[in-house]
């Protein structure tokens, strides 16, 4: 099993019951859309539910092909707050996901999306059920796996997305749902020339 400097979990950043209060909330104010979506004419389900909120002028191309960017909730800002003052880091965008049993999952994947930067910095805060989080390495045969708990917070560190692959793979014998926020930076987009010569 293989250890992953880039990686760090900070247990227990938020109490059991501080956790309990904060997914029920999210479970039931958050109005999940719908996961079915289309692409170039074709219907894609997506295996879980999803929502995207950012700061004024943040553009994400994976979330903005997916749903629709939204505005920060009270309760999404008041948590951002703090994981931001827990890592000295600012964020200017979530992808709150909801895993509705063991049967939702994300696939292999790298955050690297050009957005993001060459050296992207992610926080991913767990609620809810516990969920495996699994990482293996680009090049090489290295895999490993770490146990997220409710209350949980994952710090994915720059080099992490350069060098690793990570998923929530399906677990069956999970039959709570649990909640995921990833806080990410991403990088404004240029604004256009004024044409001015």
């Amino acid at each position: 099993m293989a250890h992953c400097p880039e990686l760090e979990v900070v247990a227990n950043f938020y109490d059991a019951v501080e956790c309990e209060r904060i997914y029920r909330r999210l479970l039931h104010e958050q109005n999940w859309p719908d996961n079915r979506y289309t692409v170039a004419g074709r219907q894609f389900i997506l295996p879980r539910l999803q929502t995207w909120h950012a700061d004024p002028g943040i553009r994400y191309s994976y979330s903005n092909n997916l749903l629709q960017t939204r505005q920060w909730t009270p309760l999404l800002s008041a948590i951002r707050e703090q994981v931001e003052a827990r890592l000295n880091f600012s964020f200017n965008s979530v992808l709150v996901n909801l895993y509705r049993n063991g049967e939702d999952y994300v696939g292999w994947h790298a955050d690297d999306e050009p957005e993001l930067g060459g050296q992207p910095f992610i926080a991913s805060l767990t609620f809810g059920a516990e969920r495996q989080f699994e990482f293996r390495h680009k090049k090489f045969s290295d895999h490993g796996r770490l146990l997220l708990r409710s209350g949980d917070l994952l710090v994915m560190r720059p080099d992490f997305q350069r060098h690793w692959l990570h998923s929530v793979p399906i677990d069956r014998q999970v039959t709570e749902g649990r909640i995921n926020l990833t806080f990410r930076r991403v990088i404004p987009a240029p604004k256009p020339d004024s044409g001015h010569f």
